[in-house]
């Protein structure tokens, strides 16, 4: 069976080890199965579901990763120029690209920038307006600032590279960044307004 592997980071063929049918009410016969990465040898657990592929042929579609944890989406309430940014940056940290990596989590904190002033011209500007208007305090400041200054080495022609954990905490910092302030501030205000009606 076909299943995504985090510790390969390649969709590979595992080794059913045991299922256990599920009923999903979706009307597919549905299995949880553990799995072994025929590669790493490592385990995995997914959900897999049927699917017809002739008139009477059908065959076990590639499992979705359950656990470890696959990979979380980005919240759709992030504005879009933004989200796309950091998609694209997800999908280059997969692809080992991890300078492209970088510079996309640059252009979507400079996203979140031009969302609050459409005039910011530069991150480093829009940094700062972010933090002296309360927006971001002075520990995402800082964050921003490191993602900005890798941000220049991975977007200009240097013999600097980008490694893959530096890439990964800064995919981090940058999407800690836009669940902030797009996701918890808005929760945070709706909660402060219940108490204030309660």
């Amino acid at each position: 069976m076909i299943a995504e592997c985090p510790y390969c980071e390649l969709k590979v063929d595992c080794e059913d080890k045991g299922h256990i049918d599920f009923d999903t009410g979706s009307g597919y016969p549905t299995k949880v199965v553990l799995l072994k990465c025929k590669i790493c040898q490592k385990p995995l657990l997914g959900i897999a579901e049927m699917f017809q592929v002739d008139y009477e042929k059908w065959e076990w579609d590639a499992a979705s990763r359950l656990w470890p944890d696959p990979e979380a989406d980005i919240n759709g309430t992030i504005p879009e120029l933004v989200r796309n940014s950091l998609i694209e940056a997800k999908l280059c940290f997969k692809a080992k690209a991890y300078s492209a990596c970088t510079v996309m989590c640059g252009r979507a904190i400079e996203g979140v920038c031009k969302h609050h002033d459409a005039g910011i011209n530069s991150l480093a500007t829009g940094l700062k307006k972010l933090r002296e208007s309360g927006v971001i305090d002075e520990r995402m400041y800082s964050w921003g600032e490191a993602l900005r200054i890798s941000r220049n080495l991975g977007a200009h022609a240097t013999t600097e590279q980008i490694n893959q954990e530096d890439a990964h905490d800064l995919l981090d910092f940058s999407i800690a960044i836009c669940e902030h302030i797009f996701i918890l501030n808005v929760k945070f205000d709706r909660f402060k307004q219940r108490q204030l009606g309660a």
